[in-house]
């Protein structure tokens, strides 16, 4: 369904069965084996290590992996040492302009950052899929102020991802609740949001 709506990426939301779009490993190998080359697969880990993030790629053979913690700069290095193959996402939780900090630490490791809205240090850690906005002033600083592309998350949904792409101008944006009904794709939804990306990016291209 994603495919036929045009997506550039499928993504695989492996991090246990703390979340309920938690898929397998095995179910991940599988469908990144048929999934068209032109479409991205990004395997989302809470692992936090060289070697385990690398053996979660090998797992479920993904084109992208997303880290989704903010691991030791060590262990990035020796990520892109190990999987330089596979292309690494380092996400960033946009809580304060302290986000902007995580720019020069992960640049030469990484080959984009995605910008999300969780609080990994909170209490109970939230790590994605809250479906809150992240603040896009901040946001479009980050896009502005690194040389890797950035991808935009947090709360976008067919009704603000246009104003999204004009306010951040991010190199790709990213969802999973707003095109969701009650846990599953909905096809109307799914195309009413490919729709508005199509629109905000030919209306950037044209200005």
């Amino acid at each position: 369904m994603a495919v036929e709506a045009g997506v550039d990426a499928l993504g695989f939301n492996c991090v246990g069965p703390s979340s309920p779009r938690n898929i397998g490993d095995s179910a991940v190998a599988e469908i990144t084996k048929f999934t068209p080359p032109s479409v991205a697969t990004f395997l989302l880990t809470v692992e936090r290590t060289a070697d385990a993030i690398a053996a979660h790629v090998r797992s479920t053979r993904p084109t992208t992996v997303q880290i989704l913690w903010n691991i030791d700069p060590a262990e990035s290095s020796r990520l892109a040492d190990i999987e330089p193959h596979v292309r690494r996402v380092q996400v960033v939780h946009v809580e304060s302009r302290a986000a902007l900090e995580m720019i020069p630490i992960y640049s030469p490791y990484v080959h984009a950052f995605l910008l999300d809205s969780g609080q990994p240090n909170a209490a109970t850690p939230e790590l994605g899929g809250t479906g809150r906005q992240n603040d896009w002033a901040i946001s479009a600083e980050f896009v502005q102020s690194s040389r890797l592309p950035v991808f935009l998350a947090g709360g976008l949904s067919p009704a603000n991802v246009g104003d999204a792409i004009r306010q951040v101008r991010p190199f790709g944006v990213d969802l999973s609740l707003g095109v969701r009904i009650a846990g599953r794709l909905d096809p109307s939804k799914l195309a009413a949001f490919a729709l508005s990306v199509r629109k905000a990016d030919e209306a950037l291209n044209s200005a």
